[in-house]
């Protein structure tokens, strides 16, 4: 095999592979929002009340379950929340009241929502309560990323025709059980006549401690695989984040022959690499 030069290859790293579902899932924030729906419509009637204190009050004799629309209007999950200050300590349950009506005024006027809703600062909840549905769900991103990686390097599999596995155990695969990553739960798993391939694959944007560390820890795993018989291992990773900590993946890639990009699969590496 023709010996591969680091710098050339890390100059066909890619900026990115967001897709058009990466920066939000629509669907999953109208099916949040759907859950309440109920309940978000019933607290309409409190924007722009001109006695907000009575209206919560007799919203609540009648109907107490609107309290669980409460805490997505502080952009908050939780259904119970904790507040101090000089008057106690109180830990507030929004699916079943737990403190009188009375406290949970205090709760409203002190976080600043009866303001907001008195005061006309928003007129549709519902719409107020889909976008804090989408800024918190910016949060998934990272989780998203992860996996676009993951189904990029599949897609690539299921092209090179071979059965893989997915999240799959070194004990699942029948590994040794004096193998130092026993526990580790793999990516993908290719299963030959010949050799099992263990795959790990990641995506970095932006730098950090972080990828020093994996750099490290890949070579260590790689090290460890080669003690297997019939035990290959491939890491698939990319993104600009390695130009800032380059010299570790060097270290790696001087160490592991199976170090592949987004560019490597694109080239077609895994139509001859699975024997």
């Amino acid at each position: 095999m023709r010996k591969r030069n680091f710098n050339d290859w890390l100059k066909t790293f890619r900026k990115s592979i967001n897709r058009y579902d990466y920066y939000t899932d629509f669907a999953k924030i109208y099916k949040n929002v759907s859950k309440i729906e109920n309940e978000i419509n019933l607290l309409q009637c409190l924007i722009g009340a001109r006695n907000i204190k009575k209206k919560f009050i007799n919203l609540l004799a009648e109907y107490p379950n609107c309290l669980k629309a409460i805490p997505i209007l502080l952009a908050v999950r939780n259904i119970e929340l904790h507040c101090e200050d000089d008057n106690g300590i109180f830990e507030y349950n929004f699916k079943k009241m737990n403190y009188s009506i009375e406290q949970y005024i205090y709760f409203m006027q002190e976080t600043g929502l009866f303001d907001m809703l008195k005061n006309h600062i928003i007129s549709n909840l519902h719409d107020y309560i889909t976008g804090v549905e989408t800024g918190l769900d910016s949060h998934s991103r990272k989780n998203r990323g992860g996996h676009q990686m993951e189904n990029l390097v599949a897609k690539y599999l299921t092209k090179s025709g071979v059965n893989f596995q997915r999240e799959i155990t070194s004990k699942e695969l029948g590994l040794p059980s004096n193998f130092k990553v026993k526990n580790k739960r793999w990516d993908f798993a290719v299963k030959t006549s010949k050799n099992i391939y263990v795959i790990e694959t990641n995506f970095y944007t932006d730098s950090g401690s972080k990828l020093n560390e994996t750099a490290r820890s890949y070579k260590s795993i790689a090290q460890e695989a080669r003690k297997i018989p019939n035990c290959i291992f491939i890491w698939i990773t990319d993104g600009k984040g390695w130009e800032k900590a380059k010299n570790n993946l060097a270290e790696t890639f001087t160490e592991l022959d199976t170090l592949y990009n987004i560019h490597d699969l694109e080239s077609g590496i895994f139509d001859s690499l699975f024997i």
